[in-house]
């Protein structure tokens, strides 16, 4: 049997051991978080428990914490031109977003497609500022969505930066920080984020949870996405998903207290991976590294690669790594997200992604290698993983 390597992080982590006893322990516990019985009582503690842990993963108030079933979820919540302001209580009238945007911010949310306008990013694929300011300049009551690290190419937008322009323009400024919690900071007020988006399956939770994040009380959401019974203080009905909360929590506090030593061990192994890459393949080219990325993530290729092919390649010598995003029911398809950097297609189309985790190891980078030696071996031969 082959044995396995997992380079898929950006996908979804491995659940740390602290999430997986959490859910366990909230599986054992009966009760509806909404009744007022004792049972009841115990899982509103296990959600508040958690709504504090996540809150204090990302520097928020437990308050402005809302459970969702998902990034996907809470990015459909926040996009949406209803929300209001305690000073303004008037329809937000543009979404502005990145080019290199996750499809769920790519769909627009709640705002009609006449309403949402691209703001381009460079070839380093950070967001171009004079983009957005001549976008700001021409939209009443904006709202900007701008991602932290983007899941391709690990790249880290410049949001703090982009918020101090967007609310000088009079917007508000949503921030999908799906992939940031556990490798980077993501301090909401450091960020100057209005709103913000994580997952719990990114930082070793259970799939199927996430949470909106505001910054302050001052943001209402008066067109809940899901109405029903009120739950999330009317942010989000239906009956929480205690289990998975709990898990979330625990998951949060973990990569809270680890998150440095992680970052820095993940940077240590991503560019051991990229020298390896480099002195196999001298012409391989790797994407987005002029910019600031996330210290787990690296995209390449070669020329003449094909993705599709590249990644069964590797899933056959026992390595599981995908060519971008994982949200297209498996199917490898060209990156939007280099084409918005002026990638040409045919170098789009063998961008394979490797992403670690905390559990990578040093012998897990050499087998990456021998496989990419392997491999890199029939392609110079023109066959196997040739376009």
């Amino acid at each position: 049997m082959v044995e396995r390597s997992y380079f898929d992080w950006n996908a979804t982590a491995p659940l740390r051991p602290q999430a997986a006893a959490a859910l366990a322990d909230a599986l054992a516990v009966p009760g509806n978080p909404s009744s007022v019985h004792a049972e009841g009582r115990a899982a509103r503690r296990l959600v508040e428990r958690a709504r504090e842990q996540v809150a204090a993963l990302v520097g928020a108030a437990p308050g402005n914490v809302f459970f969702t079933s998902g990034g996907t979820e809470a990015n459909m919540l926040a996009l949406t031109p209803s929300i209001e302001t305690t000073d303004d209580k008037r329809p937000r009238e543009r979404l502005l977003r990145s080019t290199v945007e996750h499809s769920s911010v790519r769909s627009g949310g709640r705002f009609p497609q006449g309403m949402i306008e691209d703001i381009a990013v460079g070839p380093d694929g950070r967001v171009d500022f004079a983009a957005l300011r001549g976008a700001l300049a021409r939209a009443s009551r904006p709202l900007v969505s701008l991602m932290l690290a983007n899941n391709e190419t690990g790249v880290v937008q410049p949001v703090a930066e982009a918020a101090a322009i967007t609310r000088a323009a009079g917007g508000l400024i949503h921030v999908d920080a799906i992939q940031g919690p556990g490798r980077i900071a993501c301090d909401i007020d450091a960020l100057g984020a209005d709103l913000m988006t994580i997952s719990a399956h990114k930082l070793g939770g259970p799939k199927g949870v996430g949470a909106l994040v505001r910054r302050s009380d001052g943001i209402h959401f008066p067109d809940p996405l899901i109405r029903g019974g009120g739950q999330e203080r009317g942010m989000r009905a239906g009956t929480e998903n205690v289990a998975g909360i709990a898990a979330f929590g625990a998951a949060a506090s973990a990569a809270r207290q680890q998150c440095l030593a992680e970052a820095a061990r993940m940077r240590m192994l991503r560019d051991a991976l990229e020298a390896g890459v480099r002195a196999i393949t001298p012409h391989a080219v790797i994407f987005g590294e002029a910019a600031e990325r996330l210290p787990n993530t690296s995209l390449f290729t070669v020329e003449g690669m094909k993705a599709e092919t590249a990644v069964i390649a590797f899933d056959l010598e026992g390595i599981a790594l995908s060519s971008g995003a994982a949200c297209s029911s498996g199917k490898v398809q060209p990156s939007h997200v280099l084409a918005a950097m002026g990638v040409s297609p045919a170098l789009t189309r063998g961008a394979v992604r490797v992403s670690v985790g905390w559990t990578t190891t040093e012998a897990d980078i050499e087998r990456f290698l021998g496989a990419w030696r392997k491999l890199a071996k029939a392609l110079s031969k023109g066959h196997s993983i040739a376009a």
